[in-house]
């Protein structure tokens, strides 16, 4: 019997982290934080982390475990939340997995056969070599050569990904993709009741997302990139630097531009994620939708879509109210 959980999802600024906190209190849960960023210590305002005080109302999972110079992979999230959920149910709470990061939900709901004999530090690092001195386009071939399936599937600017992809074939003698199909015919041991907050206005999202920047920038934004920067934590190698709210901010520490360049970026930036983020949320064809808007594109209150929300769920026979 699968282990059931609630995932409260939505484009990033869609005020999923709002209605997953007014759930976990209503109902006796628990947050699990589903976001590659809000793993790492140092990186609270840029990643909007929850406020002590919210934290302080209902317990958090998955936030401040490592450090931003530290690689965190998806099978990685899906061991440790995995052990988070299975703490929150055993306790007789209900678990809420929340965040923007659908491929490490889709690490829990999904079964994968691969394990840490499959991790090679020392290949890594040739490829890491090979792909500095050759380019990008040169590894992906490398790729292509071994697994097209995945090749077509991973862009070569995703060094990672595609390092990771030549990585396991040439530690199990196996492609990607068949590990990948493999999986998909297993049985997995986490099941998601999934519900997503939408907007009928995407034009109000996008201001969500533009006011939010700016409220960061008053909380200290700044600040916090540069301590990260002056730490070398937003170097090209590490994590921390891929991070949005962060890495914009490179040139002008470095004499390039200026602050308020840094934040449109940032804006423009976040708007693409929630671009990218809008397709993902398109393959969850059994998920719930309330809606962060009326018809009209006016915005809705908490209560009013936190209703909706456990209307969905009484529904589907997940809540009780």
């Amino acid at each position: 019997m699968k282990k059931e959980f609630i995932a409260v999802l939505g484009a990033t600024a869609s005020g999923k982290s709002a209605l997953a906190l007014y759930l976990a209190e209503r109902h006796g849960g628990e947050i699990v934080s589903c976001d590659s960023m809000q793993i790492y210590r140092g990186m609270d305002i840029g990643t909007a982390k929850p406020a002590a005080e919210e934290m302080s109302r209902v317990p958090h999972h998955m936030i401040d475990i490592v450090s931003p110079d530290e690689d965190f992979s998806a099978g990685d999230y899906a061991a440790l939340a995995g052990e988070a959920i299975d703490g929150i149910l055993s306790r007789g709470k209900l678990p809420i997995v929340c965040g923007g990061t659908f491929l490490y939900l889709d690490s829990l709901t999904e079964v994968s056969s691969l394990s840490d004999s499959s991790k090679d530090e020392a290949l890594r690092s040739e490829l890491e070599k090979y792909a500095a001195e050759n380019g990008v386009s040169a590894l992906h071939k490398k790729l292509e050569e071994i697994d097209p399936a995945s090749a077509s599937a991973i862009h070569e600017n995703n060094v990672k990904r595609v390092i990771r992809a030549i990585e396991i074939f040439k530690t199990t003698g196996k492609p990607k993709s068949e590990w990948d199909r493999l999986s998909k015919e297993a049985e997995p041991e986490y099941g998601a009741h999934r519900i997503v907050i939408s907007y009928h206005d995407r034009e109000l999202l996008y201001r969500r997302i533009d006011k939010r920047v700016d409220r960061m920038m008053e909380e200290g934004l700044l600040k916090e990139a540069e301590n990260l920067y002056k730490q070398g934590y937003l170097a090209p190698s590490t994590i921390a630097s891929q991070a949005i709210g962060y890495k914009e901010f490179t040139d002008f520490f470095e004499g390039r531009g200026t602050v308020a360049e840094a934040v449109e970026r940032i804006k423009q930036s976040s708007r693409n994620y929630a671009k990218r983020q809008l397709t993902w949320l398109r393959r969850y064809g059994d998920a719930a939708t309330v809606w962060g808007d009326t018809e009209n594109g006016e915005e809705r209150g908490l209560d009013e879509i936190g209703r909706d929300a456990e209307a969905a769920f009484a529904g589907r026979g997940v809540l009780k109210i």
